[in-house]
């Protein structure tokens, strides 16, 4: 039997939606608008697509998006100079630095500077270490992404066995700190792990994270485990180039019980998260109520 397809693309859009009518709620009843800065480096051709995308929806949720462009040779002054105007803007409730970074400039450094109840990337070493001893923090938006499809799809993941395919700061970390808070039993995995496929095969829940097309097999997959593929790997096969994701989707698909696809699975989640932390930011710094369902 074939896997149920997680359509991502659907729940972003229902996301995005539930954003917009406490968006609404909010300009009515308090006369806020929530704001959304976002800060670009340079001219990094797939940074100024997924700016500009993220400034679009911004709008179209009912926020403020400003958009601050520098040139690849700014200085890491004059870049910490606007992080603190803008931590220091009223009517700015979160700031997104696009990541990678030029060079010259020190990318912890300069996301440390960030006031941490407006890194609605969640990227902040204080909402890490908040993350991970269960208190409340800004989330990084994709691994909110993929626990919200979870919670979507099985109702309650408490008990359940995860494995996380990936330790990077900005989904597997954060991806198992999620998990754990939802009471599964988790496993971080990686590219070096001893017997990868047999580790992967305990689990209920698998989170592909690890950067290597189509990595995880099929026969690594559980039969009725649900399979959350956050890698989008360019690749070219026949000729043509093509987006796959850590799982080989085909074979995977034939074994899982639920699988997101590459594209349309975590990828539209990713930007539907950004609002709504944008949103729980506004509340939380207007001592508002946040929105239920938004937020770990």
């Amino acid at each position: 039997m074939a896997a149920t397809v997680i359509d991502g693309k659907a729940f972003a859009a229902k996301v995005r939606g539930q954003v917009a009518e406490h968006v609404e709620r909010l300009k009515a009843d308090h006369g806020i608008t929530p704001g959304l800065a976002v800060v670009l480096v340079g001219e990094d051709p797939a940074s100024e697509v997924y700016v500009r995308s993220k400034g679009k929806m911004t709008v179209e949720v009912g926020m403020k998006s400003v958009e601050h462009k520098l040139d690849a040779d700014t200085s890491e002054a004059d870049l910490l100079a606007l992080i603190d105007q803008l931590n220091n803007d009223p009517e700015i409730h979160g700031i997104l630095v696009q990541l990678p970074l030029p060079k010259h400039l020190d990318e912890d450094l300069v996301i440390n500077s960030l006031d941490p109840a407006k890194d609605v990337d969640g990227f902040h070493i204080s909402n890490v270490g908040l993350l991970g001893t269960g208190q409340k923090s800004m989330v990084p938006c994709t691994p909110l992404g993929c626990l919200m499809m979870l919670r979507d799809h099985h109702g309650s993941i408490s008990g359940m066995n995860a494995v996380v395919v990936g330790r990077s700061n900005i989904v597997g970390k954060p991806m198992a700190q999620l998990l754990l808070g939802d009471s599964c039993t988790v496993t971080i995995a990686h590219s070096r792990t001893k017997d990868l496929p047999e580790v992967v095969r305990g689990a209920d829940i698998v989170v592909a994270a690890v950067g290597r097309p189509e990595m995880v097999q099929g026969d690594w997959i559980k039969p009725g485990a649900t399979v959350i593929d956050v890698g989008i790997n360019r690749i070219e096969r026949d000729g043509k180039k093509k987006l796959v994701g850590d799982a080989d989707y085909e074979s995977c698909a034939k074994v899982a019980g639920a699988i997101t696809p590459v594209p349309g699975g975590v990828g539209p989640m990713t930007i539907a998260c950004l609002l709504a932390n944008t949103l729980t930011a506004c509340c939380r710094a207007n001592g508002i109520e946040e929105p239920e369902g938004l937020t770990a």
